[in-house]
């Protein structure tokens, strides 16, 4: 990048905001995506929204991408730089603006972390209820650009239906305000669900109000488990079908099992099938009810033993089962590629025997874990990317994959996002009329592709712009790391 761009750089956001050391690009060259790294060639911190305004300006002035991040741990490549990228770190935009108690809202930067956020709205009896795995270092920012999920999804959805308005800096460097604090508003297009979930492509979050819910007054948690994958498939479907809606509804298989109890010594049967945590909440009254109902459908459905939580310390027990799992299996070989398809709830059973199917036809470690209720699920490859022709064989294992989500209506993401990592089977799923549409979206908003581009899918240039870096380039690109 030529050093006149960085001098303007610095003249907007101050000298010691841009940094360029080779240490500092190379800690901003990745994500948490296992395989995928580029340097930017400069990180910018802006101070505020007017910062962001101004360096966006003359990112389409220059034609230079800018690469908007948080704590930096999606799963699909969505923070990775491109080439002739700068990143901008919004990671340190961490206040907490307003807890709203009469209005059940929150107001905060994108920098605040998932965790904190659930802790500060806890001291007013009050719930924010989207919980992802990363939630302890992941920002709001992050979670509302990937449309974040997370255990309690099954009961009280994702990040999108959580989030009331938005303070965004679009790509030519307008700044704009979508949504409020009304319970009701359908004045104009819906622009705050377009911008949630386009993944840092469409524009830079600055401020983020979000909805509060009281807290549920109690809750049980517990284990069950079971000899097979489908007994425990099983017993989710039954659970629903009884009009029970548990807040957690998580599954682990036999090869995270053994995993987690290897890492974190839970005293879980290395033995079992396949675990479900279960976790209901509500009335106290209510609870009890629910948690004796799922215990007969547990039994029914040949649970071999199960384990009730009796106090929020053994709750936080046996849910560091669940929250450990991807831990647990990093620590069995150098290279962890954690996916994530989502199908039918009905299918789960079927998609986990799949992808164990699978597993075994290309001879490579597989654990297999997730969200049970809601039908997302998460398999992962335990490898080595030294290994190439054991790389080769895992993109071969989750194609075929992910083509299976499809054919049973399925999907290929349903919380990580597209990026760089899945952008090549956005068609599978999609038509080209509805993969047109969406680029038609990024080229008004983003005309000359400065924000994020290269993400979701690749642009052609238009007659009347051009792509900072060619079509070529990004088809290397693509080829080298995806």
């Amino acid at each position: 990048m030529d050093i006149k761009i960085i001098r303007r750089l610095e003249e907007i956001v101050g000298k010691g905001r841009v940094l360029t050391s080779i240490e500092n690009r190379i800690a901003y060259s990745y994500d948490a995506t296992p395989t995928f790294a580029s340097l930017p060639d400069a990180i910018v911190i802006p101070e505020t929204p007017e910062h962001v305004s101004q360096v966006l300006k003359l990112a389409n002035e220059e034609n230079f991408i800018v690469i908007p991040r948080g704590s930096g741990t999606g799963l699909s490549g969505g923070a990775v730089p491109l080439p002739n990228s700068v990143v901008l770190l919004m990671n340190r935009w961490r206040k907490i603006l307003e807890i709203d108690s009469e209005n059940l809202t929150a107001l905060v930067e994108p920098g605040v972390i998932t965790a904190q956020l659930h802790q500060e709205v806890e001291k007013y009896g009050l719930f924010y209820p989207p919980d992802p795995g990363s939630m302890t270092i992941s920002t709001i920012g992050g979670n509302v650009a990937e449309n974040a999920g997370g255990l309690r999804g099954l009961k009280y959805g994702v990040t999108k239906n959580y989030v009331l308005g938005l303070e965004v800096v679009l790509p030519t460097g307008e700044i704009i305000n979508v949504g409020g604090k009304n319970v009701k508003d359908v004045a104009g297009y819906n622009l705050k669900d377009v911008l949630i979930g386009s993944e840092g492509t469409l524009g830079v979050f600055t401020k983020i109000l979000l909805k509060l819910i009281p807290k549920p007054q109690a809750s049980k948690t517990m284990l069950a488990f079971f000899k097979s994958i489908r007994e425990a498939g099983k017993t989710v479907a039954d659970i629903i079908a009884n009009h029970i809606m548990p807040a957690t509804l998580e599954f682990l298989d036999n090869t995270t099992i053994k995993c987690v109890e290897d890492y974190a010594h839970l005293g879980l049967p290395v033995n079992a099938g396949a675990l479900l945590l279960i976790e209901v909440d509500g009335h106290p009254v209510q609870v009890e009810e629910e948690a004796e109902k799922i215990v007969k459908i547990c039994v029914k459905n040949n649970a071999t033993d199960y384990k009730l939580a009796k106090s929020e310390d053994e709750a936080l027990k046996l849910k560091t089962a669940r929250r450990a799992a991807f831990a647990a299996l990093a620590r069995v070989k150098p290279t962890t590629i954690l996916e994530d398809a989502t199908v039918p709830r009905s299918f789960v059973p079927e998609m986990v025997e799949k992808i164990q199917e699978i597993a075994g036809k290309y001879q490579i470690i597989i654990g297999n874990f997730g969200h049970a209720g809601d039908g997302n699920l998460h398999p992962t490859a335990l490898t080595d990317e030294r290994d190439k022709e054991e790389m080769k064989k895992v993109e071969m294992a989750f194609e075929e994959i992910f083509n299976y989500a499809i054919k049973l209506g399925g999907t290929i993401t349903g919380e990580h996002g597209v990026g760089l990592a899945k952008k090549r089977f956005l068609e599978k799923q999609f038509n080209k009329p509805a993969i047109e549409f969406m680029k038609n979206i990024k080229r008004v908003l983003d005309p000359n592709g400065i924000l994020n581009t290269g993400k979701i899918f690749d642009l052609k240039p238009r007659c009347e712009g051009r792509l900072p870096i060619s079509r070529e380039e990004i088809d290397k690109y693509s080829d080298l790391w995806v």
